[in-house]
């Protein structure tokens, strides 16, 4: 049985607080588990350490997934002594904030799907913003066979192959799937400023959500939204070239434009395995355009036609869940207008989202049995998670209220 003093501490240390801004709970044995039940973390000496926080083994393969791929900026610390005294931890109510022992961090967040030369330009203005700061590149979760065909993990490894001199910063954790994500680690990183660059033409939106949660989900001196430069996407050559662009011509078959429009380190049998695996995902049907339609492959090429079918109520209704491809937030659609919906999360997240930036997603799988605990709010939120109407209905109660 765990002594009693190890309740205390684990209740009140700087881990159980780092854990509640996370939304993660004790397992009961100093380990930290997220919503779907998977263990992320642990207390080591009072401090929460995750999982992904471990650095890979000098011989270990830096393009295997799980490995180099979780890199992160801090060691582990060593285990505490068996047998020695508990850390003296001063009462609850003189107890603050995580400790903001670091300076700024410069963070990028995107899909890059396929990685294109648009994205080394990203990159570069990432590292050059950081200066001689830290960095860190956090790909996007999604994944779909049209407008996401490469999986996550696989989309770092290409990656860190086709921007070698950002390799070390591109980040793969199953916990950072979100924006929001990157941000709460950053703040439970000790970070005090974070700059954040993202495209022009998605400064707007990524500078109000960002904002709009600091203070609240996490706390930072300042966010900086930085715009990465234009880009004309009508440009002729690779000036114009878009992951959009790129998923078409795999489509259409076209290898060779579809190459002209990629990083520069990608040459010969790195650019045809990224060729291949997008044209595997989005399926042959697509390269005998049969069965798809270029809307659902590249919606910003056809958006005529993405709009007819949300007009016509074909796709994304009130209620549907879906996922925000410029920052990974997922909810339910409370409102629809002209060319955008108005969703929210089920930590009560609201964002805006243009309908050529979302997709339709699925609830996760994977739910744990003790949020599922009839009488609970955790139960209830997990059935009205399968019953999207009930879901939409309580929120708008709410917001009446």
């Amino acid at each position: 049985m765990k002594p009693f003093f190890k309740f205390l501490t684990e209740a009140s240390s700087n881990a159980a607080k780092q854990a509640k801004k996370l939304g993660l709970t004790g397992d009961g044995h100093g380990s930290w588990v997220d919503t779907n039940g998977r263990i992320v973390g642990r207390t080591v000496e009072g401090e929460l350490v995750f999982n992904s926080g471990r650095k890979p083994a000098a011989e270990t393969d830096p393009l295997k997934p799980g490995s180099a791929a979780r890199q992160t900026v801090s060691e582990v610390p060593p285990p505490s002594v068996p047998g020695s005294a508990p850390e003296e931890l001063p009462p609850p109510e003189e107890q603050g904030e995580v400790a903001k022992t670091r300076g700024t961090l410069t963070l990028g967040f995107g899909r890059f799907n396929p990685p294109t030369a648009g994205h080394e330009k990203l990159l570069d203005k990432i590292k050059d913003t950081a200066e001689s700061g830290a960095y860190t590149v956090y790909p996007s979760h999604s994944e779909d066979n049209d407008k996401n065909p490469i999986g996550a993990e696989d989309k770092v490894l290409f990656m860190k192959k086709l921007f070698p001199d950002h390799s070390a910063n591109i980040i793969y954790d199953q916990s950072i799937r979100t924006i929001i994500d990157a941000l709460v680690h950053a703040d439970v990183q000790g970070y005090q400023t974070i700059n954040l660059v993202v495209g022009s033409d998605r400064q707007k939106e990524f500078e109000s959500l960002a904002n709009k949660y600091n203070g609240e989900l996490y706390t930072f001196d300042a966010i900086n939204v930085i715009s990465a430069g234009d880009r004309d996407p009508d440009a002729e050559g690779t000036e114009g070239m878009s992951a959009s662009k790129l998923r078409a011509l795999a489509a259409d078959g076209d290898f060779e434009a579809f190459k002209k429009g990629l990083p520069k380190a990608a040459k010969g049998a790195v650019a045809q395995e990224l060729f291949n695996t997008v044209q595997r995902s989005i399926g042959k049907k697509a390269v005998a355009k049969e069965g798809i339609e270029l809307w659902q492959i590249a919606p910003k090429l056809d958006f005529k036609t993405l709009r007819e079918h949300f007009v016509q109520g074909n796709i994304f209704n009130i209620g549907t869940l879906v996922e925000n491809l410029n920052t990974g937030l997922v909810g339910r659609i409370l409102r629809k207008g002209t060319n955008y919906v108005i969703a929210v999360t089920n930590e009560g997240i609201m964002f805006k989202s243009w309908i050529n930036d979302i997709m339709e997603t699925k609830v996760p799988s994977g739910v744990v049995a003790s949020k599922r605990e009839v009488g609970t709010d955790s139960y209830r939120e997990y059935v009205q998670a399968l019953t999207p109407a009930e879901k939409v209905r309580s929120f708008i109660n709410n917001i009446r209220k």
